[in-house]
């Protein structure tokens, strides 16, 4: 474990503490938080950093701008005065601060709530429910709350709200009413979720003092849960203002006893009326037991403009209180498998390969165990209590692609797109996580000004798409860049493409940056081979490949260039004899040369240290 000012960096279960509380950080992070913590005080330029993460994957630099970005927001850290990431401009990044040894520790837990039911149900969440459960406990002071749990698809928020109802439901300390927004429904009919989680009070125990309060304080909210048409179907409704009021102070009456706690999910999809109670029920000064419960999905923009106006406005008037659910740690992605497999002990590597593949959201991580078993890579021996899950064949070997359910889940947010953004999301899948504007309006053969503004336009609505940054072309133009907050996304969007359309594609990128790197395209060489080996176009492929293996000869890098003079010797063979003879003898002799000059190499630097 490494300590770095009141940070601790635990390499072994890969995750950062700050104060003894763990901090969730993604996988690849924290990968690169590791390497500049392992090598401090020194520069490590952006081609050592690629080349030790990413070391058979050619992926654009700007990657690491976006880590660097993440990073330091999570370690607190000032660019212009840097106390831990120091940016060296167009050489690397020196990690300044002192960096310690120090004993390996567990990271630490809050304290288990008070329901031992609920620690089997929920794994890698206890400072969350603690969170929302001290949150709970002001409630009998008179304090409402409104709280607000957010996260992308699958990390687990309906999860999270089923434990902590679970919880507070264990002893009848409060009543618990929950209604759904749901996309296409709830802009359809007002209240929507607030008329489902009437109808949930009134069938409850408690149902007779609740329908009595709702018929003396608000009666047209209770012929609305009666008969959702009744106020559409009146002659002479109730003015809105009037029934908004009504239904507020009838909650109020609701939790002069018990407390209530009300639960919207998917509130990002919730009508304007709906809104508006949640609006009038925070702003309201009387005391109340009453607790506000929602989730929503993390994006930078709701699908209806509505809820990012009211989350902003109450946000800044500190009326609710927001939480962030991170990804899962390693240990907790271990732990759901294990309590998924019911074996304590996993196979080797196991837990590690399903946490990289599914980057701590638990959604993922049960897709990917299951997409396992269904591939029998994972399969169960034994019986009884002999019975146990080994892996065949080694993981290393595995290509495990992306699990059907889930494939189905992204497929249908594609789907909702408009032809035109599902190919500008294509193009940008055919370079890596990070893709530039200015390589999809290539591939797609469009004005890189008007593609960006398409890319900016989808970032702000999709939660799966982030803009990272800007950065300066050889021509001196400036093009934006982004990311896919998930590799599956990118998995998806890559394999829909059809095979032709994907090398038409890679071609075009390829063409565009030699374009934008003519004169020194040996810089490029080795990105433009991979679009031309993804197209299948082996020659040039071959040519990029044998132009970048000499440029590592000039700066000295011989087994790099013997490396690349190796990969661009296959790929002529896939031509046939007929075609390669000369180009193959071309790159044997120059494979010799290289691999020379490397022996010399060495041998040079033996005889140095014999020396000293």
């Amino acid at each position: 474990m490494k300590q770095f000012g009141s940070f601790r960096l635990d390499t072994a279960n890969e995750c950062l503490l700050r104060d003894g509380v763990t901090i969730a950080i993604p996988p690849k992070p924290f990968s690169v938080l590791r390497y500049l913590v392992e090598n401090p005080g020194r520069l490590i330029t952006h081609d050592e950093l690629l080349d030790a993460l990413w070391p058979e994957t050619y992926v654009q630099p700007q990657i690491l701008r976006t880590y660097m970005l993440e990073l330091r927001k999570l370690l607190g850290d000032d660019a212009g005065q840097p106390r831990f990431i120091q940016t060296l401009p167009k050489r690397g990044y020196c990690f300044v601060a002192p960096v310690a040894d120090c004993a390996e520790a567990k990271p630490p837990r809050a304290s288990a709530v008070s329901s031992p039911e609920t620690s089997p149900s929920i794994v890698g969440r206890e400072n969350d429910l603690a969170h929302l459960t001290a949150q709970f406990d002001l409630l009998s002071q008179g304090e409402r709350r409104l709280v607000f749990v957010a996260g992308e698809a699958g990390i687990g928020k309906t999860a999270l709200i089923d434990a902590f109802c679970r919880q507070i439901n264990s002893t009848p300390a409060a009543r618990v009413a929950r209604g759904q927004c749901v996309q296409g429904i709830g802009c359809k009919e007002e209240y929507y979720p607030v008329t489902e989680a009437l109808s949930q009070l009134c069938a409850q125990p408690h149902g007779e003092s609740a329908r009595r309060i709702l018929s003396r304080m608000a009666p047209a909210w209770l012929s609305l849960q009666q008969e959702p048409q009744a106020m559409a179907d009146s002659s002479r409704p109730p003015s809105p203002e009037r029934t908004l009021g009504d239904l507020c102070a009838a909650l109020e009456e609701l939790s002069a006893d018990l407390p209530l706690v009300l639960v919207f999910e998917d509130l990002d999809w919730a009508d304007d009326s709906t809104l508006n109670l949640i609006s009038a029920l925070a702003r309201r000064r009387a005391p109340a037991k009453l607790m506000l419960l929602a989730t929503y999905r993390s994006r930078k923009s709701a699908p209806d403009q509505s809820f990012k106006a009211l989350k902003q406005d109450l946000l800044m008037r500190r009326l609710v209180i927001e939480k962030q659910l991170a990804p899962l740690a390693k240990p907790d992605v271990r732990q759901l498998v294990s309590r998924e497999l019911h074996q304590e002990t996993l196979p080797a590597g196991l837990g590690d390969f399903i946490y990289h593949r599914s980057e701590g959201n638990p959604l993922f991580v049960i897709a990917t165990l299951q997409h396992l078993i269904a591939q029998r890579f994972l399969v169960r021996r034994g019986h009884g209590a002999e019975a146990h899950w080994e892996q065949h064949p080694p993981l290393q070997a595995i290509e495990a692609g992306v699990p059907d359910e889930l494939a189905q889940m992204i497929e249908i947010e594609i789907e909702r797109l408009t032809p035109a953004e599902q190919h500008m999301l294509e193009a940008g899948s055919l370079l890596h996580v990070a893709f530039p504007a200015w390589a999809v309006a290539a591939a797609l053969d469009k004005d890189p000004s008007e593609t960006e503004e398409t890319l900016d336009a989808l970032a702000r609505r999709l939660y799966f798409v982030e803009r990272a940054g800007q950065d300066e072309l050889p021509d001196g133009t400036r093009s934006a860049f982004y990311v896919f907050a998930h590799g599956l996304y990118r998995e998806v969007l890559y394999h829909r493409q059809a095979e032709s359309r994907r090398a038409k594609r890679h071609i075009r990128i390829a063409q565009r940056l030699g374009q934008l790197f003519a004169g020194r395209q040996a810089s490029v060489s080795r990105e433009m081979a991979m679009h031309y080996e993804a197209a299948g176009d082996w020659t040039r492929a071959a040519d990029s490949l044998r132009a970048a293996a000499r440029h590592a000869q000039q700066r000295g890098a011989h087994a790099d260039a013997a490396e690349l003079l190796e990969r661009a010797l296959s790929m002529i063979q896939n031509l046939g004899d007929l075609q390669s003879p000369s180009p193959a003898r071309d790159l044997q002799s120059e494979l010799i040369v290289a691999r020379q000059a490397l022996i010399e190499g060495a041998q040079f630097e033996e005889n140095l240290s014999a020396k000293v």
